[in-house]
């Protein structure tokens, strides 16, 4: 069942999450639903907050972005080598990061019609466990190890927007208060802060 996408505002995309145990009540349908908001709402990543949910779990399907892109422009943006890849995480710590930083664009489904440029390490190494709760660690590097940060970001409270310039932030602001003030209307359900 595909949920409402939370929309910046609501206080649950501010809190820093609570982690989970395997017995965590319902958590199978959540991910299932989690994974159905997500294609719905046209998206390769998807946090617990962005469902209202203020836990320690996100989902990422980046297959979809390198599936759809030719080999010309796959080389001119992405190194050769990566694909992409589909994952559950839960109780996520990104324990490494590159020296090397990128910058690309970003946008949120929790923030609708709205994007900006996002520095980030080119590569990460995280550590979290699957949905059957086996520990893994693994380095994730560009496209895919953007997507990983910004939905671990959402478990730590942080969007997007707080890693843009002032200026580009002073830009969003009307924007940002329209979608507060639930004044958007993406093709996907929302739910606003009340």
């Amino acid at each position: 069942m595909a949920l409402a996408v939370t929309a910046y505002g609501t206080k649950v995309l501010r809190k820093v999450c609570d982690e989970i145990t395997p017995e965590y009540e319902g958590l199978n349908d959540l991910i299932d639903n989690m994974w159905e908001t997500m294609y719905e709402a046209g998206g390769v990543g998807l946090a617990a907050p962005q469902v209202n949910k203020a836990i320690r779990l996100f989902v990422i399907d980046t297959t979809q972005v390198y599936d759809s892109i030719d080999d010309d422009e796959a080389k001119a943006e992405l190194f050769e080598e990566e694909t992409g890849f589909k994952e559950v995480f839960i109780n996520a710590e990104i324990v490494d990061e590159s020296d090397e930083w990128w910058t690309d664009q970003e946008g949120c489904l929790s923030l609708p019609d709205l994007n900006g440029e996002v520095e980030r390490p080119w590569s990460i190494e995280i550590e979290y466990y699957d949905r059957n709760f086996n520990k893994q660690t693994k380095t994730f590097s560009g496209y895919n190890a953007r997507v990983i940060q910004h939905e671990y970001d959402h478990t730590e409270g942080i969007l997007y927007i707080d890693h843009v310039s002032g200026i580009s932030k002073r830009l969003m602001k009307n924007k940002l208060n329209q979608i507060a003030e639930g004044k958007v209307s993406p093709k996907y359900r929302m739910r606003f802060a009340k």
